[in-house]
């Protein structure tokens, strides 16, 4: 077995039982909500990240050359724009789908989260709660995409985006049934919200291997969550999560398949790992 291999396993071994372990004993044991932001913080946040530095620390001890800790903001700083931006943007595409469709009658009100000041504020808001949690995305980042995304399939990188984004969706499983997310019909909520992880993953691998830094993807998976998800969620109402899924996997998916058309989906600087050794920069668009 190759360091990579081991590594891998042991990385996928920790992820999950740390995560699963934290969310079934919260809720069943303890009768914890998942919905609770500090429960999720406790319970599973950060295991990705824990996973991944336990075994770059000690089980391949292969370090992290290639861990993509520096911000590059200034090197990269259009990455960073539309990993800010670009969730408010999916946002609007994913509500013009909904209204053109009769989904969602246009009323800009229900946003404005703070009582008493224009929508505007709310949003403007929203964009620095991006920024401020930021290094709570991280922790889900630096395991999925500043680790296994990088070791799957070393040499085919839209298969590793890929195979990433399926597993990275099937830890999320368990809030499906442990009243975190409530689907209407769970097969089919499931396999949108898979098929959502998926070129959501081939995003942030994206801007991981473009910036060469793990923080442009833990700000773009920040705005997902708190920008698109959460605007979408108000305008449909929590009865129709599965819709809500769907509109925004539309522009997601867009992106995604510009991303992978384009060959862009392998693009970037960023250092491979084998066997402890750092290797030359992976830059082929091969997939």
């Amino acid at each position: 077995m190759t360091s990579r291999t081991k590594g891998v396993i042991a990385f996928l071994l920790l992820a999950f039982g740390l995560a699963w372990a934290g969310m079934f004993t919260a809720r069943l044991v303890f009768g914890l909500s998942l919905v609770d932001p500090l429960v999720q913080l406790a319970a599973l946040a950060f295991t990705p990240a824990i996973a991944a530095f336990i075994v770059r620390k000690w089980v391949t001890k292969e370090g992290f050359a290639d861990a993509g800790m520096r911000l590059r903001l200034r090197e990269h700083p259009g990455l960073y724009v539309a990993a800010w931006i670009g969730p408010l943007g999916f946002a609007a595409v994913a509500l013009a789908v909904a209204a053109a469709l009769g989904l969602w009658e246009v009323d800009l009100s229900a946003f404005a989260l703070i009582p008493g000041l224009p929508v505007w504020v709310s949003l403007a808001v929203l964009q620095v709660v991006v920024v401020v949690l930021m290094p709570v995305y991280w922790g889900e980042e630096f395991g999925w995409t500043s680790y296994l995304r990088l070791r799957l399939f070393p040499e085919r990188p839209l298969a590793s985006t890929l195979a990433t984004g399926l597993i990275w969706a099937v830890w999320h499983y368990p809030l499906a049934f442990l009243g975190y997310i409530e689907f209407a019909n769970v097969t089919l909520g499931l396999a949108l919200w898979t098929v959502s992880f998926l070129f959501q993953e081939v995003i942030l691998s994206w801007l991981r291997l473009r910036s060469g830094s793990v923080w442009a993807a833990s700000l773009a998976h920040a705005g997902n969550n708190m920008v698109l998800a959460l605007l979408v969620g108000i305008a449909l109402g929590e009865e129709r999560v599965n819709t809500g899924v769907l509109l925004g996997l539309v522009p997601m998916a867009a992106a995604g398949m510009w991303i992978i058309l384009s060959g862009r989906s392998g693009r970037g600087g960023v250092v491979r790992v084998e066997d402890g050794r750092p290797l030359a920069p992976a830059r082929s668009g091969g997939r």
